[in-house]
């Protein structure tokens, strides 16, 4: 009855304009609501582990509700996880989303309410221009 009585501190007693709500009910309906509102947002970061490639449309279906996805191709064969980005490169073109590499076989899709800043680089990039550098003399 806590929140009845910061409801009462704040905006007066207003008995007869009782919602007919307990505390606990009051908190029910309001964490439904925000489920429902970040469903409906798409705030939701999902991370999958594919085993095939037929696990492909399940990640669809989380782009097309406006969630961002971490897919991790590393229990795939190679040629499944080929598939598998192209079946999301498709998917991502169709919602205006994104791809972007994270690393070895692990890439993030974002549908298009979604901003991501910055870049990741991998140690083999950082390799080759280490390995230029000491080609090319100064």
């Amino acid at each position: 009855m806590a929140l009845g009585k910061i409801k009462n501190a704040l905006f007066g007693n207003d008995d007869d304009h009782d919602d007919g709500l307990n505390e606990d009910e009051f908190y029910a309906i309001s964490e439904k609501a925000y489920k429902d509102d970040e469903d409906k947002n798409g705030s939701k970061m999902i991370l999958i582990e594919p085993r095939a490639y037929s696990e492909s449309q399940t990640i669809a279906d989380h782009l097309k509700k406006r969630d961002s996805v971490v897919v991790n191709l590393k229990r795939v064969t190679s040629d499944q996880a080929k598939r598998i980005i192209d079946f999301l490169t498709g998917t991502l073109y169709a919602i205006g989303g994104d791809l972007q590499k994270l690393g070895n076989g692990i890439y993030l899709c974002t549908p298009k309410n979604v901003a991501v800043q910055g870049k990741m680089t991998e140690a083999e990039d950082a390799k080759n221009k280490a390995k230029i550098e000491d080609e090319i003399e100064f």
